[in-house]
């Protein structure tokens, strides 16, 4: 049985991705600090609780597990915050991943799949974006992953370490079963955000910009569905497995949304109108960024099954229904034990 360690496997996507390993029959240990992830997430094997800075504990981990693969989600994935506090993001996200690599190293671990971000790109010249576009990214976020994409290269030529980068643009959606979902604190994801302002005027929802060059003036993203993520995940590790190499994926589905469509599409998924005000640009937005992904088309075989929207809305309504109700469940409970 191949095994994969999972860094931020506590987290949205990384925790995705640990199902779709333990369904393919991998052994999946996670690595989280819990910072930013959650301990109910990691249900497809152990959880090792400890930062992706500790290198010796990294190394402990790597020696006990020997993990064919390490799969590397920890990071900070704010992109206001990262303009905000710039040096937590190189703290974290940079020098964390260099931590991991020096483990990785000492171990002769050398297999490493890395949860990159079309944040790397900044403002496209063309579109839909290719992994040939030049990157240049325009916040501290996105520097702090396009580096470490660079040290990728480098740890390959130097020391043969295998890697896939994969630049993926707007995850979106949850686990079609229901097992997992979306839960960030604080929320900053928009279509999470704008389910919340359907069910809760009190709650609006803030379009950050109205007059991008764009036709209705809001900025578009490509939204794929975290289960087409996860299965690229997969089919990446193997491919590193079996073959090496050091390669770069977009994952995408090479069609834009803008932020006003979609809030008409949660309208019309939802049955409400999201509660709406507008607000201006935040710095560090550009104002498309839609992939194509015809390079992991061909060499992985992957192309998105689940990412049309409104599958995406489904499912995320559905998690967020399902949360909603576990909440009230358990206050009901905790009332009638205490006697309220």
């Amino acid at each position: 049985m191949r095994t994969v360690l999972v860094t931020g496997g506590a987290g949205y996507v990384g925790s995705h991705c640990c199902k779709a390993f333990a369904n393919a029959g991998w052994r999946v240990i996670t690595l989280d600090n819990l910072s930013r992830g959650w301990r109910d997430a990691v249900r497809w094997g152990p959880l090792i609780e400890c930062d992706i800075r500790d290198e010796a504990r990294i190394r402990g981990a790597l020696e006990m597990y020997k993990p064919d693969l390490v799969a590397h989600f920890a990071a900070l994935a704010y992109v206001g915050e990262s303009v905000a506090n710039p040096a937590m993001y190189y703290a974290n996200n940079t020098a964390g991943t260099l931590a991991l690599l020096e483990a990785m190293r000492a171990t002769s671990c050398l297999r490493l799949l890395f949860s990159s971000t079309c944040a790397s790109y900044g403002i496209p010249g063309v579109l839909p974006i290719d992994e040939t576009h030049p990157q240049n990214p325009i916040n501290p976020y996105g520097w702090s992953k396009m580096i470490i994409e660079r040290m990728l290269e480098d740890y390959g030529k130097a020391y043969g370490m295998a890697s896939a980068a994969l630049r993926y643009f707007n995850a979106a959606g949850c686990d079609a079963d229901g097992d997992i979902g979306e839960r960030h604190e604080p929320e900053t994801h928009a279509i999470p955000l704008m389910i919340e302002a359907a069910r809760n005027p009190n709650q609006p929802f803030t379009v950050f910009g109205t007059d991008f060059p764009t036709p209705d003036g809001s900025a578009i993203r490509d939204y794929v569905h975290v289960n087409d993520l996860a299965r690229a995940h997969l089919l990446a590790g193997e491919m590193l497995v079996a073959c090496g190499g050091t390669h770069v994926f977009n994952l995408g589905t090479g069609v834009g949304t803008s932020v006003l469509e979609l809030v008409e599409t949660v309208k019309r998924i939802a049955g409400r109108d999201p509660a709406i005000r507008l607000g201006p640009r935040r710095e560090g937005d550009p104002p498309v960024l839609v992939a194509s992904y015809t390079k992991a088309e061909r060499e992985l075989g992957w192309k998105p099954q689940h990412s049309q929207i409104d599958f995406i809305l489904e499912t995320a309504l559905k998690w967020r229904d399902r949360r909603s109700s576990q909440f009230l469940e358990t206050q009901t409970e905790r009332s009638r034990l205490s006697g309220a």
